[in-house]
């Protein structure tokens, strides 16, 4: 069985997606080959410690609650995710992947749910998308788009209407701290885009601190 590093597993509520507001735990792990300039999980580039997928679970399973989200970092850096993913669909999970749209999401068990983020110019690793894991995606998997200014949503908005995508739900979230909520939602009911305005609930209710 494959062995993971593990940043942190804790209990809280699903801050984002079309689950925003559900308990869930959370399952995140160490690592990333990006550095997204408003990252918020930087703490989980380094550290952590090494646990087996039995002892990953056992501490799922203490937890209260259907829905399971893997995050990180990047979780898809961790050839052993995989074996993670199907173990927590196996033992009947609602399993959530988050990724940073980088790394190939082609083997990904196709129970999981995938929240691909597509990086754009104001991120500065915008040049690390894989766009072939559009491809990839599912009628129940969802596409988030954080966006730091006006230029940002432009290109995020010019990439919908020339690349339809699969995906259930097209995200746009406000990067914390940078771009405005209301001018954000202006822009989308001016455009009439066909996307879900989201925040990051978590922050709104604790602040930028870690573990939730």
């Amino acid at each position: 069985m494959a062995r993971l590093r593990i940043s942190e597993i804790f209990h809280s509520l699903q801050g984002e997606t079309s689950a925003m507001g559900r308990p869930a735990t959370f399952v995140r792990l160490t690592g990333c080959p990006l550095r997204c300039q408003y990252c918020d999980s930087a703490y989980a580039f380094h550290g952590g410690m090494w646990m087996e997928l039995e002892e990953i679970l056992t501490q799922v399973q203490e937890r209260a609650g259907q829905l399971v989200v893997v995050t990180g970092g990047e979780p898809l850096a961790q050839v052993g995710v995989h074996e993670l993913l199907k173990v927590l669909c196996d033992a009947g999970r609602e399993v959530y992947l988050e990724t940073s749209g980088a790394l190939s999401v082609r083997d990904v068990d196709p129970r999981v749910v995938k929240i691909l983020d597509i990086k754009t110019p104001g991120s500065a690793e915008s040049e690390k998308n894989d766009w072939e894991n559009l491809q990839y995606l599912h009628a129940q998997d969802q596409v988030k788009f954080v966006l730091c200014n006006r230029s940002d949503y432009e290109w995020a908005r010019d990439f919908l209407r020339e690349h339809p995508l699969p995906a259930k739900e097209i995200l746009f979230s406000p990067s914390y701290g940078e771009l405005d909520l209301h001018d954000l939602a202006e822009w989308i009911l001016v455009d009439q885009l066909p996307v879900r305005l989201q925040v990051q609930l978590h922050k709104w209710i604790w602040g930028d601190v870690p573990g939730h």
